[in-house]
């Protein structure tokens, strides 16, 4: 691992197509939309093509020309779900880059319905096809959130350990998480200037 950014920049890999074009976009939302309530509603191992079909108003002969299976249906749904952009990298230093990502991260977990993401760990742990889905779609987004941010960081001479993505990704959302499910506690300044100064910054420059 040379640095950073090439760290994320080789996780960064595409989504798996479809097997179909969708020719109804209504009707394809509706298919993504009902998967989402119905994976909240009775979880991974309960879902089935035929109740999306019922929900949305779709012939499941429709879902299965566009999604093989329901891990790639519901990787289809996640990725619909998944539309913010995280913040351009504007302040002056990396400091003032990751209050600002961490700041952004807080709030989109705390949009998440915490029944959508039990259903989703409890059927990656099940399910080898969704867990790699979802594991590409974890790549995607982690690098999204870090790879300019610490590009921009190492231009402006940061010394940053080579393993400062991967660090991000895997302490940052995971104290996020404990905090807002958890705790209890919402992602306020302080917390994100502790998460920020005392946890992320002395892992990811380099000693």
């Amino acid at each position: 691992m040379a640095s950073a950014s090439s760290d994320s920049g080789r996780d960064a890999e595409p989504a798996p197509p479809v097997m179909g074009r969708p020719r109804d976009t209504g009707r394809g939302l509706a298919i993504l939309e009902a998967t989402l309530a119905l994976l909240t509603e009775v979880g991974y191992e309960q879902l089935s093509m035929e109740a999306v079909a019922s929900r949305s108003g779709a012939a499941k002969t429709t879902i299965y020309r566009r999604y093989r299976d329901k891990a790639a249906l519901v990787a289809a749904a996640v990725r619909h779900r998944s539309h913010a952009v995280p913040p351009e990298p504007a302040a002056e230093d990396l400091r003032g880059d990751l209050l600002r990502l961490v700041t952004w991260l807080g709030r989109q977990v705390a949009e998440q319905q915490i029944g959508l993401l039990g259903a989703l760990f409890a059927g990656m742990r099940s399910d080898a096809r969704l867990a790699e889905e979802m594991r590409r779609i974890l790549r995607r987004d982690e690098a999204a959130m870090t790879d300019a941010p610490l590009r921009k960081a190492i231009r402006h001479g940061e010394q940053l350990t080579p393993r400062a993505a991967e660090l991000f990704a895997e302490v940052a959302p995971a104290v996020i998480v404990h905090r807002i499910v958890i705790a209890g506690e919402p992602c306020d300044e302080p917390f994100v200037e502790h998460l920020v100064d005392d946890i992320l910054l002395p892992l990811l420059r380099s000693h």
